[in-house]
């Protein structure tokens, strides 16, 4: 299995497309310019469109989209404590290229960054408003508060990233393993074969490029508009979209000269710092807001989680008119499947040298670990004020979700120092996390559109980079934001097909793998990588 033998694999070496594949570099930028044009132009009758897709799916599809995300949990787990859990993505001799904390780092960055800013206040309160699992009457109770907790954790826990395991997992494998490119064609090669450097593969990695760009520009703008509203809190500016935009447009700089840098030096260091301003925060809320009750709290989240996790995971709602699982669950589901091509790409590019019991466990846990300690602290922080506070938060969550963030914090009454300095750190955590992942979701395209290549020319990372921030600021300008969201939450499902066959194909390899080889052959060696 050798692509180099196939002449498909050659690229260009001189030229307007030296170093990239013409075919997707085309290809993924006409796909790019239609849809936002299509967007743009009639953003309402898109929307239409996007919805009356989206509605289908939570409708009809919603079994499909519960089983598919709680399989691919059971397969990662199931193949971390298989036989071939001792294999490594990469030669037998190969140990990781960096170290726990700085593949963790990038691991949350990238998978959750911006994401989980946004909404680990918002979602809890609209959950403590309502949601199917408590009774009449028990809205805006200390029960109601406990539920909410458990569904927004079980939204950014293990499930998600149970998916983000599996599809990174089959890249790094093919790619480090088997010396396959590092793209989404790559993990269809056993069903597919040669097959891959074809239409067909083409068709995956165009996929792909179009849930990367358009699943970060949406995320850009959202997150543009939280960093807008930190400013407003902290220095009055305007709340308006052509600070936004500006915002926008110095932030995407900032992030095309961090990929530029390349893996080890921007992306690594930003990833790491992000961190750091992560710690601090979890530390000052802890500090300052209501420690005992946060910190029981999350032990008592983490418990009633677990408790409930498979319950959750395979809850499919029995009312055909509810709408609730449709707006949040299944909507989660199709975003992760959505962020799926990007993150495992750029997963399994941080984790070479890895077995793959090792990159389960650490993709599985950690993460969510993290996550479900965050929410805690946030969610929990005004959870607290809501309930034996001043309240407050309720009202500003539905009002505006940007603001949730920063209303929690002056509600923490800590001074007006320390309220200001946690909203700023906030902030610039807000700029760390974009940067992030607008490089690393840079990095990836071109990684796609340049068949594989880790270090791919920089021409393209310069347009790449450009391009994301202008289809987020296009798209925020124009309103049309929501509705490519819904956009490439649709496109999920047919990504979600290469999923399970990458899923398959790798359990295929695997078998082939073991069958040649002894168990000798497959057990790494002990030392850690420094």
């Amino acid at each position: 299995m050798n692509p180099m033998n196939d002449k498909s694999y050659t690229l260009p070496k001189t030229g307007l497309f030296a170093g990239t594949h013409p075919i997707l570099a085309v290809g993924s930028a006409v796909l790019m310019v239609a849809f936002v044009l299509f967007t743009v132009i009639n953003p309402t009758f898109a929307n239409s469109v996007y919805n009356a897709a989206n509605g289908y799916i939570s409708s009809s599809l919603d079994w499909y989209y519960i089983g598919l995300i709680s399989f691919f949990l059971m397969f990662a787990v199931w193949i971390s404590f298989s036989r071939y859990g001792n294999i490594r993505l990469g030669k037998d001799t190969d140990r990781p290229e960096f170290s726990n904390y700085a593949w963790f780092s990038m691991l949350f960055s990238a998978g959750i960054g911006i994401g989980i800013l946004f909404w680990s206040i918002a979602e809890p309160i609209y959950h403590f408003q309502s949601n199917p699992f408590i009774g009449e009457g028990q809205a805006g109770t200390v029960e109601a508060a406990q539920v909410a907790m458990r569904i927004a954790i079980f939204h950014w826990g293990l499930h998600g990233w149970g998916l983000f395991a599996v599809i990174g997992l089959a890249l790094a494998y093919f790619s480090y393993r088997k010396g396959l490119p590092l793209s989404i064609r790559s993990s269809l090669y056993p069903i597919f074969g040669d097959r891959i450097y074809g239409p067909i593969g083409h068709a995956a990695d165009l996929l792909a490029v179009f849930g990367t760009v358009f699943g970060i520009a949406t995320s850009l703008g959202l997150g543009a508009q939280q960093m807008n509203a930190g400013l407003s809190y902290l220095f009055g500016f305007e709340i308006s979209t052509s600070n936004q935009i500006i915002l926008i447009a110095i932030l995407s700089v900032i992030a095309t000269g961090s990929v530029l840098t390349g893996l080890n030096k921007g992306i690594k260091i930003l990833s790491e710092w992000n961190m750091h301003l992560t710690l601090i925060i979890l530390g000052l809320f802890i500090i300052f807001g209501p420690t005992v009750y946060i910190l029981g709290a999350f032990f008592t989240n983490v418990g009633d989680y677990l408790f409930h996790v498979v319950e959750l995971g395979f809850w499919v709602d029995p009312d055909p008119k509810g709408q609730w699982q449709g707006w949040w669950t299944i909507f989660y589901w199709g975003w992760w499947i959505a962020w799926a091509p990007f993150c495992g790409i750029f997963i399994a590019r941080i984790s070479k040298g890895r077995t793959i019991r090792e990159f389960v466990f650490g993709v599985l846990i950690a993460p969510t670990a993290l996550a479900a300690f965050w929410i805690s602290i946030f969610g929990n922080t005004a959870m607290f004020v809501e309930l034996f506070g001043v309240g407050g938060i309720t009202e500003a969550v539905n009002a505006d979700t940007t603001m949730a963030l920063f209303t929690t914090i002056e509600s923490m009454n800590a001074g007006d120092l320390v309220t200001m300095g946690i909203s700023a750190l906030c902030t610039i955590m807000l700029v760390t996390y974009f940067v992030t992942s607008a490089d690393s979701a840079t990095l990836v395209i071109c990684t796609i559109v340049s068949f594989g290549n880790e270090h791919p020319p920089a021409k393209f990372r310069v347009f790449w980079g450009a391009a994301i921030g202008a289809v987020a600021a296009v798209l925020l300008y124009a309103g049309g934001l929501k509705a490519l969201q819904t956009a490439s939450i649709v496109a999920a499902l047919p990504f979600s097909f290469i999923v399970l066959m990458a899923a398959y194909g790798l359990v295929k390899s695997l078998r082939e793998e073991v069958k040649g080889q002894s168990t000798e052959d497959l057990t790494p060696l002990t030392e850690n990588a420094q």
